[in-house]
């Protein structure tokens, strides 16, 4: 199979690409070919790696409509993982892996192909944890799904976490969390914090903790995740997702810091939509707008990708898994919207969330690799920006996994 007439990422030449047993085989100068070899023309259009989402609570999908009665009027996070509490009680490991499956499919129509989800280990019988297993065994030949063991409820704070934690290891996840600032004290949230990452190091998971959430400048886990990242070789091995306290710390807090997150290079996830939604719900005016400095950590050299968070569930009630809708946030909280920078966002969604979830070495477009991409209605990553463009093929072992017509818009002036 051939994929033809494209334009691959920024390079300005169009290019063809081969595929032989679903993987890269070459990527040759665009050229014309006999009616008798296999070919798809992609008109001039871009390709670039699969769409990678890097923070999601598959878990949660998709529960917003049937209890909205539980959406409280703050709309803060807290009162989130509390409506939480009172939903996943009622959900089945049947209605988790449903809700699951439809917020999967929704994300592979717009592009996605790698899966991070943070999976509560405080439901019954792990049934949040089978549900998802069993999710990702089945869809392995479409979606990569990474697990990572979630103590909604804290590790420390909240009894009988550690041993459900160490039950998740046993049932197979990918990765250990934590979630330090809603820990009941300071010495908890170190101290949590060192159980997860010492968890993860026996077992050789990844971590990815959800890391000061909050607006409260006194709310510094990141400290401790870096050095516990450092002390146990992890390193890169950990991400730490949200660190919304960032934009209330002093910059000479960051600059007296910023040395330990560099040694330790751990990655972090920032989620736009959410957390423009979830912050700042304790300020009149000004208001912050919940997001870590991304440009900041870029400009360090640290890895920085996007992801949604949620989807119709209790901390937020609309979404579809388009992870542009996501970037074009991103891009405008971060005030990154020079031509270079919009040129080059794709990768907070692709390069960089592959790098968070540690897939690297078998992920993008060059000779050897599976042969995974998609392909985006436009002919360079800025006018996807400006057109909304949408993702004409999503292409999965060279085979096409999903595919969109355009909208046929006509206005009569």
């Amino acid at each position: 199979m051939i994929y033809t007439n494209c334009y691959i990422e920024n390079d300005p030449e169009l290019k063809d690409i081969v595929v032989e047993d679903g993987k890269f085989k070459e990527i040759i100068p665009h050229k014309e070919y006999s009616s008798e070899i296999e070919t798809v023309d992609l008109k001039e259009k871009l390709v670039i790696p699969p769409f990678v989402e890097s923070h999601i609570h598959l878990d949660a999908t998709h529960t917003a409509e049937k209890f909205l009665f539980l959406h409280s009027s703050s709309g803060s996070l807290f009162d989130g993982i509390s409506n939480w509490a009172k939903i996943k009680a009622e959900l089945t490991e049947e209605s988790i892996y449903q809700n699951a499956l439809t917020a999967v499919k929704q994300e592979v129509s717009h592009g996605v192909q790698y899966i991070r989800t943070h999976v509560d280990t405080d439901s019954v019988n792990n049934k949040a944890i089978k549900a998802l297993l069993k999710l990702k065994e089945d869809l392995k030949e479409f979606v990569t799904i990474q697990l990572i063991a979630f103590p909604q409820d804290g590790i420390k704070s909240h009894a009988g976490a550690e041993e459900k934690m160490k039950e998740a290891c046993k049932l197979g996840v990918d990765g250990i969390g934590a979630i330090p600032h809603y820990e009941y004290s300071h010495e908890y949230a170190v101290s949590s914090l060192d159980f997860a990452t010492s968890l993860a190091a026996e077992n050789g998971l990844l971590v990815d903790v959800h890391c000061d959430e909050t607006d409260d400048p006194s709310s510094v886990g990141l400290e401790t995740l870096a050095v516990k990242a450092i002390e146990y070789s992890l390193f890169d091995r950990v991400t730490a997702s949200h660190t919304t306290a960032m934009h209330s710390y002093s910059d000479a807090y960051m600059g007296r810091r910023m040395h330990s997150f560099i040694d330790s290079r751990i990655n972090f996830v920032a989620n736009p939509l959410v957390n423009v939604s979830l912050q700042g719900k304790f300020d009149t005016f000004p208001k912050r707008r919940g997001i870590t400095r991304v440009k900041e950590l870029l400009k360090n050299g640290l890895n920085v990708s996007f992801g949604h968070d949620d989807i119709q569930d209790p901390w937020y009630p609309i979404g579809d898994g388009n992870l542009l809708e996501v970037l074009s946030m991103g891009l405008h909280l971060t005030h990154m919207l020079s031509h270079e920078e919009v040129m080059n966002a794709y990768k907070l969604i692709t390069y960089n969330g592959a790098k968070t979830l540690h897939i690297s070495d078998n992920y993008g477009i060059k000779e050897g690799n599976p042969a995974n991409f998609i392909v985006l209605d436009a002919d360079n990553f800025y006018n996807v920006m400006i057109n909304k463009s949408v993702v004409l093929y999503s292409v999965r072992n060279g085979k096409i996994l999903a595919k969109t017509k355009p909208a046929d818009i006509k206005v009569n002036l």
